[in-house]
């Protein structure tokens, strides 16, 4: 069980290519990584755990999340496929398990029992949720016997989440921001553009210390070319000035990368 849990974390979204993914999280990892992000839905469980084999980390020393598929929530599916995600990751636990999205297969009823009992049995030490409403949050918090560690959305300057890193707070888990770079929409916009020349940074660099300066919030950023890995965790040594923080708070757009129809945003 890994004890520390590194706010700046690797993702490894639609890195589905095995080679490709095993070689991106080896070099995340030697980069300075020990946060590593992935799913059942992402189809690399086995990937990254190849990719932890070839570094000399230790794994204790890593803190591997993955998440529960939609169509893996029931108390029967979510029991037995984590215990597959464990193996595939080749970890004696998973330090979190998330619930990727609260649709399909999601009941409260069945899927909270689930998470409880997966961390009673030692499989999991950590529960998170991903992309739910703060109502859907009252309830699942409501009928965990376990706290919530971390709840994992879409954040970034173009969509601040601003209602849900306060619920954070007020709730004592991480918000764990996906796409913190908006898939690089952050560099067509002029005051990230300027606030980064002046740091000699990029604009993704420093949408990453502006989530890195908010209480309580971790960004996972995907990437898989060497360059950009190593960019983004040289973003932990960006200071925004007050001034800075304060123009790129004022960017919010609401502006979602990812949506669907049944996303829980759009529902009742």
């Amino acid at each position: 069980m890994a004890d520390a849990f590194d706010r700046l974390g690797y993702g490894t979204y639609e890195l589905t290519d095995g080679e490709e993914c095993a070689s991106g999280v080896a070099h995340a990892i030697e980069t300075g990584y020990r946060h590593v992000d992935t799913a059942q839905g992402y189809d690399n469980e086995a990937s990254v755990s190849a990719g932890i084999d070839r570094t000399d980390v230790d794994r204790d020393d890593l803190f591997v999340a993955t998440k529960l598929s939609t169509d893996n929530l029931s108390y029967d599916d979510a029991v037995e496929t984590a215990r597959a995600s464990r193996d595939r990751l080749g970890v004696d636990s998973l330090d979190l398990l998330y619930v990727h999205w609260p649709i399909n297969s999601y009941d409260p009823e069945e899927t909270l029992p689930a998470l409880d009992d997966l961390v009673d049995d030692g499989v999991v030490d950590r529960i998170g949720l991903s992309n739910f409403r703060p109502d859907q949050l009252d309830e699942a918090i409501d009928g965990l016997s376990h706290d919530v560690f971390a709840h994992q959305v879409e954040c970034h300057p173009l969509l601040q989440q601003e209602r849900l890193r306060e619920y954070a707070v007020e709730h004592d888990h991480w918000l764990v921001a996906y796409s913190p770079i908006a898939r690089n929409r952050v560099a067509d916009v002029d005051v990230l553009r300027e606030i980064a020349a002046a740091h000699d940074a990029t604009p993704a660099q420093v949408s990453l210390a502006w989530l890195l300066s908010k209480e309580r919030v971790a960004p996972i950023p995907k990437a898989a070319d060497f360059g950009h890995v190593e960019e983004n965790w040289a973003a932990r040594g960006i200071d925004l000035t007050d001034d800075q923080i304060a123009r790129i708070d004022a960017l919010d757009r609401g502006e979602r990368i990812v949506d669907f129809e049944a996303a829980p945003w759009n529902g009742s």
